[in-house]
């Protein structure tokens, strides 16, 4: 059979020109596949799909009879509709998406496909466009309930091939006309895999930069305004604020700004003993003291060199190594344990405390000549309790990054959840907070987090009425304790176990693991069936 005729014709009045661009087909045995009109401005173009048959056709004459039609400008041939260029771009952005993705119509006919879909179904070499879904045999057709009104996002999937075992999260969504009506559906496949290694990165992000930071707050915003001015320069940086308000981020987004090219390591001044976190600082050689190296080791200055050093509770640094410490930070200079020879470090010094520094060089606890040292730029951090509005951001931020890594289904905190988050205290500042937010997102057995499902430290153990400390008994009991309960109560409000491990957002299998853990009877809920 002959191919197609494709056409572009510019024409004046295209009511007009249409009835004799018809005749002139009808003539000569043409019949209209597909038709496109373009706007351009004042000029309009009308684009054919023309199947000819078993004819012969004299493309010549067939364009002297349409260029004399007087609305008619011009008239030459195309290779490719505008509609195939569009739908050839639309399936190329598709296959550039790391996620499978796929469609159907109204009557379950399938109508989008993308690369990574048909890899994650396994039908690469399958001509899938135009089917029905009901009978291509996939492992999974919960897309067509989207034609009934249904919507699913983030149910976990799992696909055997082989040997292979594959787990996926599925999402639905309805496609509506202008008149809201039903005219398809769309599914977006994620692999687990991706997403566990895309939620490590985001949780553990090596690199912290202050457009990671989340608030909105004045008293942050200004803190994090005065770090990206003194960023770049390389003067000693004294960070203050309470424990858990972020002071190693700070510093981290300090080093990232600077544009140092070395490495940024923190060093914890309260964990070490005296002896080791000298050695650890300033390095020693062979020899030097029992239980050193032979060939020695070189210290966090001289690892650090044109990067940053973080000095974290530097309140907490022995008396007997301030003087050594204000030594290098002066003059660029230090001696490793047991040598004479002095080295040139090249070492930018960020330092933190939660301590009263003033106080504390009043009691002589800390050098006065190096806490004028170290306090070139100040910058003080606020607390959570004085930044209450900033909640809602830091819990949405906690909440995406935790059901990212846990491949969870996504929770959202109801307006009460959020009152009793901003009515707390925070003695435990953001730390507490990323704590409380994850602690209820794993424990939830809803999508929608209320205030009853929020336990802070002191609840764990008590009725709700109660708000004195909890009992001494550890972390994991007083999870585990929360943890029956939640359970308890999703049997009571269930029909059947399997529905509540639906509702808990875990597999069956789970939950009866759940329950002999807890040694909760089956009798627990209305039913002993499955």
């Amino acid at each position: 059979m002959p191919p197609n005729i494709k056409l572009k014709l510019q024409v004046e009045d295209r009511v007009g020109a249409m009835a004799k661009i018809a005749s002139v087909l009808a003539e000569n045995n043409l019949n209209i596949l597909f038709m496109e009109v373009e706007k351009r401005g004042a000029a309009t173009f009308v684009y054919l799909d023309l199947e000819t048959g078993f004819q012969t056709l004299n493309q010549s004459a067939l364009f002297s009879e349409l260029e004399a039609i007087p609305n008619i400008l011009q008239a030459t041939a195309i290779n490719t509709m505008p509609q195939e260029r569009r739908e050839k771009r639309f399936q190329v952005v598709l296959d550039s998406i790391s996620d499978g993705i796929l469609s159907i119509n109204e009557e379950g006919e399938l109508t989008t496909i993308n690369r990574v879909a048909r890899e994650i179904l396994d039908c690469q070499n399958k001509n899938l466009i135009g089917r029905n879904l009901r009978d291509l045999n996939l492992p999974d057709t919960s897309l067509l309930t989207c034609l009934e009104g249904k919507t699913y996002r983030n149910i976990k999937r799992n696909l055997t091939r082989g040997d292979q075992r594959r787990q996926y999260l599925t999402s639905g969504r309805i496609i509506r006309d202008s008149h809201e009506r039903i005219v398809g559906a769309v599914e977006v496949l994620q692999d687990m895999r991706e997403i566990r290694e895309l939620a490590s990165a985001v949780a553990r992000e090596p690199q912290v930069t202050f457009g990671d930071m989340v608030g909105q707050s004045p008293a942050l915003r200004q803190a994090i305004s005065f770090a990206e001015k003194i960023a770049p320069t390389d003067g000693i940086v004294s960070i203050r604020g309470e424990s858990g308000t972020g002071k190693e981020l700070f510093a981290s987004a300090i080093h990232v700004e600077s544009g140092c090219t070395g490495p940024f390591i923190p060093v914890n001044c309260a964990a070490m003993p005296e002896n080791l976190l000298e050695s650890e600082l300033f390095g020693y050689v062979g020899g030097a003291f029992s239980g050193a190296r032979k060939e020695g080791r070189i210290g966090l200055f001289e690892a650090a060199r044109d990067g940053t050093l973080f000095l974290d509770e530097i309140a907490e640094m022995p008396a007997s190594l301030q003087a050594k410490m204000l030594r290098v930070i002066q003059d660029g200079k230090l001696r490793r344990i047991g040598s004479n020879k002095e080295i040139i470090v090249n070492t930018r010094v960020i330092t933190a405390t939660n301590r009263n520094l003033e106080q504390w060089v009043k009691q002589k606890r800390f050098r006065e000549d190096l806490y004028y040292r170290i306090n070139l730029f100040p910058i003080h951090i606020p607390p959570l309790r004085d930044r209450l509005g900033d909640i809602p951001l830091l819990a949405e931020h906690f909440l995406f990054q935790i059901n990212a890594r846990h491949a969870i289904q996504t929770r959202q905190l109801t307006e009460d959840a959020l009152t009793k988050l901003e009515r707390h205290h925070w003695p435990g500042n953001v730390r507490e907070l990323r704590n409380v937010i994850e602690r209820t997102a794993i424990l939830s057995g809803s999508e929608r987090i209320s205030s009853d499902t929020i336990r802070f430290s002191f609840e764990f153990g008590q009725n709700n009425s109660e708000q004195e400390p909890a009992s001494a008994e550890s972390l994991a009991q007083q999870v585990a304790q929360l943890e029956k309960q939640i359970i308890t109560e999703a049997l009571k409000s269930t029909p059947s176990k399997r529905q509540a491990a639906k509702r808990l957002g875990m597999s069956h299998t789970s939950l009866l693991k759940k329950l002999k853990k807890h040694q909760l009877a089956p009798e627990t809920n209305r039913t002993s069936g499955n």
